[in-house]
């Protein structure tokens, strides 16, 4: 008999937290036992089933975490991020942390749910982002010193309703860049007269399109060729499932931060 985890999903009526409570309820690892929004919304009090569009599955929303919980995913706001993290740390309760746009204080203060419990904590859930990563990583290592110079740009793309920019995953994709090649400029855009481009910085462009759930651009411009590293998400099915792969991984873990990397034994 498979072992079976009680999962809580945090920012439940959001649009990652419907495909996180459909794939969860199908999931026989995992018992889905609660449903989170935050207090005040519309939510509460409804089957979390008939807001996914999967009928009633005897999971109602509420705006506080219940007992028997054995993980959490938080896929919601920035201070929904904070208060959960808190009642895990204070129930040392497994998380897996996927919301992003937090500053970072606000990353610190959810870090410091590690101490208590085990935390995972990714920009991006994906198995093909988190592959990507260790892809540029390798890229960056092998060019690093190439006669010449190389020129990295990030480019990314998201839904309209996305509010930070550029995305933490872009953020992450340049951090590995610059820990293998060590640029130390990191420029957001460009516009006007603004000089020739140095090799210490890093571009990050920002599209903002209709339902796009998530691409991911790494450029290396060389002399005489370049080289890319794409990734495309097609659905926010491809976020969930590292997510609750990350819950299932968690709940076996001492305290500590983990990241998807472990996850995924990259």
């Amino acid at each position: 008999m498979l072992d079976q985890f009680n999962i809580a999903i945090n920012g439940a009526a959001g649009r990652m937290g419907q495909r996180l409570i459909v794939l969860s309820h199908e999931d026989p690892e995992l018992n889905l036992v609660a449903a989170i929004d935050a207090p005040g919304s519309p939510s509460i009090g409804k089957d979390v089933g008939q807001i996914a569009g999967i009928g009633d599955i005897g999971v109602v929303v509420t705006s506080a975490l219940p007992d028997r919980v054995d993980v959490v995913i938080d896929f919601s706001t920035p201070d929904g991020a904070i208060a959960i993290s808190q009642v895990c740390a204070e129930r040392r309760i497994p998380l897996v942390e996927a919301t992003t746009g937090l500053t970072e204080s606000q990353r610190e203060s959810v870090i410091a749910t590690s101490q208590e419990t085990a935390l995972v904590i990714a920009p991006s859930m994906s198995l093909a982002v988190n592959l990507a990563m260790k892809l540029v990583a390798e890229a960056g290592r092998a060019l690093k010193n190439l006669p010449g110079g190389v020129d990295v740009e990030i480019i990314e793309r998201h839904h309209r309703f996305k509010e930070d920019a550029p995305s933490g995953t872009a953020l992450k994709f340049g951090e590995v860049v610059a820990q293998e090649m060590g640029q130390t400029d990191h420029v957001h855009g460009r516009e006007g007269r603004s000089g020739q481009r140095p090799q210490s910085e890093i571009g990050y462009h920002a599209l903002r399109t209709g339902d796009n759930v998530g691409e991911h651009q790494i450029v290396f411009g060389m002399m005489g060729e370049t080289l890319e590293v794409y990734v495309r998400g097609h659905t926010r099915d491809s976020y969930a499932y590292g997510a609750l792969t990350a819950a299932k991984f968690v709940c076996k873990q001492p305290a500590g931060l983990y990241s998807m990397q472990d996850v995924l034994n990259l």
